[in-house]
C-alpha cells in the first residue's frame, strides 16, 4: 500500500492506462481509509471509463462520482453533478481520473483553486511510451506542459505504466526505465511509482523500486 494525500489526480494521454491505475489506487486507498471516492473526470473518451468498474467499487463501498452518461450511448461532455464534493467534503479521500489530454484537464479547473487552496494533493502524470504521442520523453513533457496549462495545477510526480498490454514482459518495463527517468530528469519530478500487471510483480520484485501491483480493469464495451 502506498500512502496518499487527500486527492490524487492521475493524468496522461489517450492509452496511458490512468483509468485503470485511478481504478487500482482506488481499491488500494479503501484499505487505509473508510470514506473514499473514485472521479472520473474524463470526459473527451467515453469508451475506457471508471464506471466500467462500478460494480466492484459499489461492492467495497467506494463512492463513484461520474457523468451520468458514462457507459451510455449519448456521447455528451458532461461534468458528474456532484463533482464539487471532492472540494467540499474534506472528510472524503479521493482518486482523481482527468481527461486524457488539454481539453480533457480542463474539466480540472473548476475544481483547481479550491485544490490548491487546500494543499493537500498530488497531482501524477501516468505516461507510457508505448503510445504514438509519447514515445520519447521530449514529447511527454511536451503533453505534461499542455495538461498543466489547461488544468492549472502542476504535476507533482510520475507513474511509468509503460506495457504493451496482454503482450507485456518483465523485459518491456526494464526496457522502460531509461525513458521514465528522462522523463524525470527534464521534468524535475519523482517517479513514484511503475504499475504493472500483478502477474508480473514476482518477476520484477527487486528490479524496479516502487512497484504497484494492477488488475487489469474489464470495459463493458469490449
Amino acid at each position: 500500500m502506498r500512502k496518499y494525500k487527500r486527492i490524487t489526480l492521475l493524468c496522461g494521454h489517450y492509452g496511458s492506462g490512468k483509468t485503470n491505475i485511478a481504478v487500482n489506487m482506488a481499491f488500494d486507498l479503501k484499505k487505509q481509509e473508510t470514506n473514499v471516492a473514485l472521479a472520473d473526470l474524463d470526459i473527451v473518451n467515453p469508451y475506457f471509463r471508471a464506471k466500467d468498474s462500478q460494480n466492484e467499487l459499489k461492492a467495497a463501498g467506494i463512492r463513484l462520482i461520474c457523468s451520468e452518461y458514462a457507459n451510455s450511448n449519448v456521447d455528451i461532455p458532461a461534468l458528474p453533478q456532484d463533482m464539487y464534493a471532492i472540494s467540499d467534503d474534506k472528510s472524503l479521500k479521493c482518486i482523481l481520473d482527468i481527461g486524457g489530454d488539454d481539453r480533457g484537464a480542463l474539466a480540472l479547473g473548476r475544481l483547481a483553486p479550491a485544490i490548491l487552496k487546500e494543499n493537500d494533493y498530488e497531482m501524477l502524470m501516468v505516461i507510457n511510451r508505448s503510445r504514438p504521442l509519447t514515445r520519447d520523453a521530449a514529447s511527454t513533457i511536451e503533453v505534461m506542459r499542455e495538461i498543466e496549462t489547461a488544468g492549472g495545477i502542476r504535476f507533482t510526480g510520475l507513474v511509468n505504466n509503460t506495457n504493451l498490454g496482454a503482450e507485456t514482459a518483465p523485459e518491456d518495463v526494464l526496457a522502460s526505465l531509461p525513458y521514465a527517468e528522462e522523463v524525470s530528469a527534464l521534468s524535475g519530478l519523482p517517479i513514484v511509482a511503475t504499475a504493472v500487471r500483478e502477474d508480473l510483480m514476482a518477476k520484477l520484485d527487486g528490479k524496479v523500486e516502487n512497484l504497484f501491483p494492477l488488475k487489469l480493469q474489464k470495459h463493458e464495451n469490449l
